[in-house]
């Protein structure tokens, strides 16, 4: 069971991060819009069960949840600790033959394009940890021609600042590195 080690705010005022002591996947990010999708993963299950639960995100010792706009979070943080303190950590579940949490519920874009390749390490490399630091993520859909579908996630996936200014940092850097006609599109 995951101890929480801290709870952080992030820029998005509807999301807060909890910091966990054990990692709760095997560097596998998880997304939930709503409690129907997360009917087949407990934890995700669970944080929907607590009510006012917008969105569930998590990768490693990081759970992010979004909440509706009309939840308060005083009310809301200490119910949501039970069911992150009763989740199973990754060593738990590979000790018990339970690899839910191990697995993806994120399929990787496959392409033989070699810009893929470059790309992802580039945004492994200067935004992916960014936006973790702020309980977010960012998924690769598609990259088709001249132009790069992403999904933001986790506290990203509803924040301002991710659908504007990040979204054009990170089209100007790709279009540097990369190629000068890439438009980078978030869906």
């Amino acid at each position: 069971m995951p101890k929480i080690s801290d709870i952080q705010e992030t820029p998005n005022p509807n999301a807060v991060k909890f910091i966990l002591r054990e990692p709760v996947t095997a560097g596998v990010a998880r997304q939930f819009g709503s409690n129907d999708q997360a009917q087949s993963d407990e934890l995700a299950r669970s944080l929907f069960d607590v009510g006012s639960v917008a969105s569930v995100f998590y990768m490693d010792n990081m759970i992010t949840v979004e909440k509706e706009n009309a939840a308060d979070w005083d009310e809301l943080l200490p119910i949501l600790a039970v069911p992150i303190r009763a989740a199973q950590s990754v060593a738990a579940a590979s000790s018990n033959g339970d690899t839910s949490a191990v697995g993806g519920a994120i399929a990787a874009v496959t392409s033989d394009d070699p810009r893929l390749l470059r790309i992802n390490e580039i945004l492994d490399e200067k935004v992916r940890p960014y936006l973790m630091g702020d309980g977010g993520y960012l998924e690769i859909l598609d990259l088709t021609d001249h132009t790069l579908k992403i999904r933001y996630q986790g506290a990203c996936g509803t924040c301002p600042s991710s659908l504007t200014g990040t979204l054009m940092a990170i089209e100007s850097m790709l279009k540097e590195q990369i190629d000068p006609e890439l438009e980078v599109i978030a869906v």
